[in-house]
């Protein structure tokens, strides 16, 4: 095996299952895990796309981190987090019960990127928009984060509650198109587009602020608002939200055909006629 080879990275004492994986593909990607015997990765629901026979699976509420508390209250408390950002109340729990090594492969749902990051290189935390999370390393908390100002929530393009990942180990996060990450330094600003914020560190400050005059929020096309995020931290931007790519298909379906390029004006099908639609 080549020393760089994906599948190969020091272990290190840690909460979170310590596991080895490789991710394939290019647009449509999804991610091979590598289990020992006894470690465990957490999926949603329907995620996988096959495994090796020793690998057992178990649908779990909540996240299966065990960090929620025994009892069937934590474990409900758990599921209704992610009842919240819009997931389904179960995970599944896939755990390596054999010898040597075994394997088991999770598909991202839309086209894009699945990227891995280790949670402790990054605080141990991440927020991410509600549906990044595809698969963990047991030991991993997925939970909920709210935006506290009010013009954030409404307008910051993942509602007032995103997704927040806990933990050490190994996370795994689906975001559409292609993925960029800028790292920012204390105090630098970055605008982004509201759909393409797809992850940052808990050390950045997110907020909106206005696109601009009255005649570039109302026929620029890129909505009345953007993302300002203020370093230090990281910072993930995707190209291609679900949430756009849905609004050109629905567009494609009308009956009347055509584009819907201005996403984000406020015309409506009054703007089309301006953006040459």
């Amino acid at each position: 095996m080549a020393p760089n080879s994906p599948w190969q990275h020091h272990r290190s004492a840690s909460v979170a299952d310590d596991i080895d994986f490789e991710i394939k593909g290019q647009e449509l990607q999804f991610v091979e895990i590598e289990l020992d015997p006894g470690e465990s990765a957490v999926a949603e629901a329907g995620a996988m796309v096959w495994k090796d026979a020793s690998v057992e699976m178990t649908t779990v509420f909540g996240d299966g981190s065990g960090g929620q508390g025994g009892g069937f209250m934590g474990k409900l408390l758990g599921a209704g987090k992610r009842l919240v950002t819009g997931e389904s109340l179960f995970t599944t729990v896939f755990t390596h019960q054999g010898q040597g090594k075994a394997r088991v492969a999770f598909a991202a749902p839309i086209p894009g990127a699945i990227l891995p990051l280790r949670l402790a290189d990054y605080g141990g935390q991440l927020i991410c928009q509600k549906d990044a999370f595809l698969a963990a390393a047991r030991g991993v908390s997925i939970g909920i984060a709210f935006q506290r100002k009010m013009m954030t929530g409404l307008f910051g393009g993942e509602g007032f509650i995103m997704q927040k990942l806990d933990g050490d180990g190994w996370v795994f996060v689906q975001m559409g198109g292609t993925v960029v990450e800028r790292q920012l330094a204390p105090g630098e600003v970055l605008h982004v587009d509201t759909g393409c914020v797809a992850a940052f560190t808990s050390t950045v400050d997110f907020d909106v602020v206005a696109a601009g005059g009255v005649k570039s929020m109302i026929f620029g096309g890129e909505g009345v608002f953007f993302a300002r995020l203020t370093g230090p931290g990281h910072v993930w931007i995707q190209s291609l939200p679900f949430s756009r790519l849905a609004g050109r298909m629905l567009a494609a379906a009308r009956p009347y055909g055509g584009q819907s390029r201005g996403e984000g004006s406020v015309l409506g099908p009054l703007g089309n006629l301006f953006d040459g639609d």
